[in-house]
């Protein structure tokens, strides 16, 4: 192991060549975009001892006992309170990089509908979060690349899956890494970077949430996708807590308490990459917090509209339409296809099992359509916009 601080990013001088159409831009912009630059030449972690302050080292274990309790209180009913905070936390985590939409928009991306492109990459980063909890137990640059692929496959496929074959940059503008923000490491550097960050993600000689929150900076700080690189990051997070057997049973929805701070999450990235990885450490488990919070209301708030509508549904016991009701908090947009899917019965019986749910109120038809109706339960989807409210919401 190597003692010390832990290591600060250095620069490397590197060559640019312009692909800027003088018919394009200004020769003033030409000029700025012209000669070498500076990248991140970012060291290696996987053998580096970790020095934290006490107050950070303390707040990471209390963060890792309140996750553990979260995933425990929800362990028994993992259905569908499971599917509704990963769909939540993916949400978070879209919002972060300015994708945002309603919980309508998301359920109707995941019946397939590609109206609302920001719902349709929120639904990708669903099946990047399910990607990286099935792969937890088996962690490697394989791994990672399949989280990616699950993200940007129905968005973006010609990047899918793939580390970035060319230099990105954050900030400035697009037409070259001049004055950039920040320039991670040129694209020769990934494959060996990101094959020491899976060796340092299997250590497990250090506190995980401590390790998690390194792996996910880290990560940020290779870039080694052309997009994509915040949303696999958090959901890396996701599949070291599962994979290290903090979490079991839910997702914890860590993003969701990031939303909080978005500007000192940014600024505890820039320290990590400065040789201070307590702030990064000290974000990730206040998230945490503010997380398992958000995430006990949202499931307060559906066992109270579950609650009612137990009621007001005046179908006999053991009809198809109480089976209805479980699926719709984790699926509050549903036609007869889905229905049919979920229940395990036919399309006719499909619309036998919404018509009771309609005259309770639980759902109503908003298509106004004759065929290819939809319903939608507002109760669960305002419980679910309630809580990105509050996610998005600094607290005081």
């Amino acid at each position: 192991m190597v003692s010390g601080s832990w290591p600060a990013i250095g620069t490397e001088e590197r060559t640019w060549q312009s692909k800027i159409s003088p018919d394009l831009v200004s020769a003033r912009v030409r000029q700025r975009h012209s000669g070498p630059y500076r990248a991140a030449l970012v060291p290696e972690i996987a053998g580096q001892t970790l020095h934290l302050p006490a107050a950070a080292s303390t707040l990471a274990e209390d963060a890792s006992v309140e996750i553990a309790r979260f995933d425990a209180e929800l362990g028994a009913e993992v259905a569908p309170f499971a599917a509704v905070l990963l769909r939540s936390e993916s949400a978070s985590s879209s919002r972060i990089e300015n994708l945002t939409s309603g919980a309508k928009s998301i359920a109707l991306a995941e019946l397939g509908s590609k109206d609302k492109r920001n719902a349709t990459e929120i639904v990708g980063n669903v099946a990047a979060m399910v990607a990286a909890l099935a792969l937890a137990d088996r962690l490697d640059e394989g791994a990672v690349l399949a989280m990616h692929e699950a993200l940007l496959a129905h968005v973006q496929p010609d990047i899918a899956g793939r580390w970035r074959g060319e230099q990105v940059w954050i900030g400035g503008d697009s037409f070259g890494p001049h004055g950039a923000t920040f320039i991670p490491p040129h694209p020769d550097h990934v494959p060996a970077l990101m094959a020491d960050l899976v060796a340092f993600t299997q250590r497990t000689d250090l506190p995980l949430l401590s390790q998690a929150a390194i792996a996910h900076a880290q990560f940020e700080t290779i870039h080694p996708f052309p997009d994509g690189n915040g949303r696999t990051g958090r959901a890396l997070i996701h599949a070291m807590l599962r994979g290290h057997g903090l979490t079991r049973n839910v997702t914890v929805p860590v993003s969701a308490g990031l939303l909080t701070d978005t500007s000192g999450y940014f600024d505890a990235l820039t320290a990590y990459r400065n040789g201070e990885p307590s702030a990064i450490v000290e974000k990730l488990a206040e998230a945490s917090f503010a997380a398992a919070t958000n995430g006990r209301q949202l499931v307060r708030d559906l066992r109270s509209v579950r609650k009612g509508w137990d009621g007001r549904l005046t179908a006999r016991r053991g009809a198809t339409a109480w089976r209805l009701v479980d699926v719709l908090l984790r699926q509050p947009v549903v036609d007869t296809t889905t229905v049919a899917r979920e229940l395990g019965v036919t399309t006719q019986n499909a619309l036998r099992a919404i018509t009771p749910l309609v005259n309770a109120g639980v759902l109503e038809e908003f298509t106004g359509f004759a065929r290819n109706r939809m319903w939608q339960s507002r109760e669960v989807l305002d419980a679910l916009d309630d809580f990105a409210a509050r996610a998005g919401r600094r607290q005081a």
